[in-house]
């Protein structure tokens, strides 16, 4: 059954050609990545074919084309300059009602970790957005866009007050990819990370959180190559701190493969300088019995990693130990520790067996605190827990 959508975009670039011109359009993937045709209608009520000339679903950035020229381009501003409670307006077609605006003010920036996309960088406002404001710009007093208009958190499916939209930084690097291969072609490092906490950043004997914790090193990738290990905490990246795991990611993608960029880690209460080259992003990259084991603190039970058990888990046998059950309401179900999760190393020390783990979780029990190097699936995290 076909079904008619409706979103929003606006005019970023003119291009004139000797045999015909073309007008690209910026707007959300999810707008039009299962259409089979699009009509663009402008304010003054003229409509045209267009194609997509490229998608990019991992930061919901897409570009579509029309064949014309002289058609004035929005113009893009510079997003990293906003302010928190600066004025700005949302423009789009919210429930059909075209070239609706909203205003409101910047409620917050730098916004990752919503689930939203997989490189998130949001600014929030409270500007009201709502169904068919996808796509259409965030513009600010300068009558620049700032932004893309995205996404909504709301209860009912409808405005409640926090809107957010894609920098338009970021925003114009993937349309521009977009527009010159079709692709976008995103930097790689190789590794698992996560916040620093104040319990993990304890753990590792820091007397700070900033910075990001590496949790993981894939075998033979740039990050393996330049030195880095599990429980190295990254702090700068290029020459700017690092202080957020969305960021961090955000950056590295949009570094070209095969930059020379600079990482500045802690290993161990030392400083230290690492060169990596930056890899290709490829789309591709991401029951046996033994003797138990039953850590009553933890609320788990765990067993030696069997040969088929290794296998399973992409692991060498005496490389960790696996959980087999979990008590329903303990710190370790609260920490996200489930069936099948593989312990690696307890206080930093790698755990051979079960009974190794046992004994040292025991050593442990007079601080009731444990710092876990546990993988669910192909993630490698780091977890600390207390009782």
């Amino acid at each position: 059954q076909q079904s008619i959508g409706q979103g929003s975009g606006f005019v970023f670039k003119s291009k004139n050609g000797l045999l015909s011109d073309k007008t690209y359009i910026m707007t959300n993937n999810h707008v039009v990545e299962h259409a089979e045709k699009i009509r663009v209608k402008f304010k003054d009520g003229r409509e045209f074919e267009a194609k997509v000339t490229g998608r990019d679903p991992l930061s919901d950035v897409a570009v579509i084309e029309i064949k014309t020229g002289k058609l004035p381009p929005l113009p893009l501003g510079d997003s990293s300059k906003i302010e928190v409670g600066e004025w700005v307006l949302a423009i789009g077609n919210p429930f059909g009602l075209s070239h609706t605006l909203t205003v409101g003010v910047v409620s917050a920036k730098g916004r990752t970790a919503l689930g939203i996309n997989d490189y998130e960088d949001f600014i929030q406002t409270d500007a009201a957005i709502n169904p068919g404001n996808s796509g259409g710009p965030l513009v600010n007093l300068n009558g620049e866009a700032v932004g893309m208009n995205t996404a909504i958190f709301s209860r009912s499916g409808g405005y409640m007050g926090v809107g957010f939209a894609i920098p338009i930084n970021l925003a114009r690097n993937i349309a521009q990819q977009l527009i010159e291969h079709g692709e976008v072609t995103r930097g790689f490092l190789g590794i698992i990370i996560q916040p620093l906490t104040p319990e993990l950043a304890k753990s590792f004997g820091l007397d700070q959180t900033r910075g990001i914790l590496v949790s993981q090193v894939n075998e033979d990738s740039p990050a393996e190559k330049a030195g880095l290990k599990v429980g190295d905490v990254i702090t700068s990246y290029q020459g700017k701190p690092v202080t957020d795991v969305g960021d961090f990611r955000n950056r590295v993608s949009l570094t070209p493969p095969g930059t020379e960029a600079l990482l500045t880690i802690n290993r161990e209460g030392k400083q230290k300088t690492l060169t990596v080259t930056i890899g290709k992003l490829s789309k591709d990259k991401l029951a046996a019995a033994g003797p138990a084991q039953t850590a009553g603190e933890l609320g788990l039970t765990v067993q030696t990693l069997t040969p088929q058990l290794a296998e399973q888990f992409d692991l060498k046998p005496g490389e960790g130990v696996v959980v087999t059950q979990v008590e329903s309401g303990s710190i370790a179900a609260l920490a996200g520790i489930r069936t099948g999760t593989v312990i690696i190393e307890v206080d930093r020390k790698p755990v051979k067996n079960a009974a190794e783990f046992k004994r040292i979780v025991k050593q442990s029990s007079a601080d009731k605190n444990v710092l876990l190097l546990i993988r669910n699936g192909n993630a490698q995290s780091y977890v600390v827990l207390k009782w």
